[in-house]
């Protein structure tokens, strides 16, 4: 498996890192977990092609998850690329239609693309055949504990705690020739992320505040710091740990010593924060 870092931020507006996508090839898939603004770019910068995606993994519907998801949809359609197949919770199959449906925000769009004379003449001239079809990625709906069987790997997944009620958020593993990946999503500490990191031998997870950051006291229980990410891998026999979703002010150089401090101190020197368009092999 090889992990390519397309988004390590957060919802703020910043250039070092576009928010929330990490794509992992495994064979002959290519998977992409959450799909946040500047995912879509990041992934042409890494030398890749939309209709290359398989898999789409939303870990929940925040809009710094899945705000490149039409844009990334859309591009794949134009290309030609196979439908492509979509997972997430509720409302993903709502939102999904809300783009790409008969009354969605694209139809006009979509309909200019496909029934114009002029349109479908430069669709056969790319090598299409009419009628052409709209977008149409196969959407499954899935709470936790949803596992996929793909073409020699396996997917499982929890709950985590983040924003619920208003959101079901969810961490995922996957595991294929003996490897495992796991990526947190946006979590909280809980016994069900502890079982799925497990012997881990990459663990992607976020982190939201830094040691010694006051934090409402409602938001202390759902961000954990360098410091308790680290012990709790450390603790789970995790091999790597790899810190994303970096706000603005932590990547200040005095942040980002405390956090490298404290991850060589709690889980040991196989660990770092990732970058936008880092590449790991599992």
């Amino acid at each position: 498996m090889k992990l390519t870092v397309l988004g390590s931020g957060s919802p703020e507006a910043y250039l070092r890192r576009a928010s929330s996508g990490y794509l992992l090839d495994i064979g002959d898939d290519v998977v992409l977990f959450d799909c946040g603004g500047g995912v879509y770019d990041n992934l042409l910068r890494a030398g890749r092609k939309p209709s290359e995606i398989t898999h789409i993994f939303f870990s929940h519907l925040h809009s710094d998850h899945m705000m490149d998801y039409a844009r990334l949809i859309h591009a794949a359609w134009d290309e030609g690329g196979r439908p492509v197949q979509v997972f997430g919770p509720d409302p993903i199959g709502f939102i999904t239609q809300g783009y790409f449906g008969p009354q969605g925000v694209l139809s006009h769009d979509l309909r200019a693309r496909t029934e114009l004379l002029p349109s479908q003449e430069v669709w056969k001239a790319r090598g299409g055949t009419l009628p052409r079809p709209w977008p149409a990625p196969d959407v499954t709906e899935i709470t936790p504990g949803f596992t996929f069987q793909g073409n020699g790997w396996r997917l499982t997944s929890c709950e985590v705690p983040h924003a619920q009620p208003a959101l079901t958020c969810m961490a995922f593993a996957v595991e294929s020739e003996g490897r495992k990946f796991v990526y947190s999503g946006d979590a909280g500490i809980c016994d069900a992320l502890t079982a799925l990191i497990t012997d881990a031998d990459l663990l992607l997870h976020w982190c939201y505040r830094l040691d010694g950051e006051t934090a409402h006291p409602l938001m202390l229980p759902v961000t954990p710091t360098p410091s308790q990410i680290a012990q709790v891998a450390k603790s789970a026999g995790v091999k790597r740990l790899l810190l994303t979703h970096f706000r603005i002010h932590m990547d200040a150089p005095e942040g980002h010593a405390a956090a490298l401090k404290a991850l060589a101190e709690h889980f040991g020197e196989n660990s770092r924060i990732v970058e936008d368009l880092d590449e790991y092999t599992v």
